[in-house]
């Protein structure tokens, strides 16, 4: 994907690569479904979703989509995540594989729990 400076979520899911963009456009429609309620935006130049604050990001990688749902959901579901490249904050999800809708569903739902 191009570098640049993102207005909108739309906008940066229509500048994706073709191997990139059903990654980034089925994590979007995860987030939407679990998050119904939260604003869609840009922050640190990435697609994310709050409500008073940022409860979830993502990104296109070179062969992976960051999902950045913050440490706590990344702690509480580091065993369900060990087959990934996790850090503090982060997860890849390599494009070579599907994405594991139902553990995002549940990280999602963690980090909304953690901020109310």
């Amino acid at each position: 994907m191009e570098k640049r400076k993102w207005e909108s979520v739309q906008e940066y899911l229509d500048a994706a690569d073709e191997k990139e963009k059903p990654y980034l456009e089925k994590m979007r429609a995860l987030i939407r479904e679990e998050l119904p309620d939260a604003e869609e935006c840009i922050s640190y130049n990435m697609p994310a979703y709050r409500r008073k604050k940022v409860l979830v990001y993502f990104a296109a990688g070179k062969n992976h989509l960051g999902f950045y749902p913050t440490p706590g959901p990344i702690e509480q579901f580091a065993e369900e995540l060990k087959e990934y490249h996790t850090s503090k904050g982060a997860v890849q999800f390599p494009y070579a594989k599907p994405l594991p809708e139902e553990l995002i569903r549940k990280m999602i739902r963690y980090r909304a729990e953690e901020e109310k």
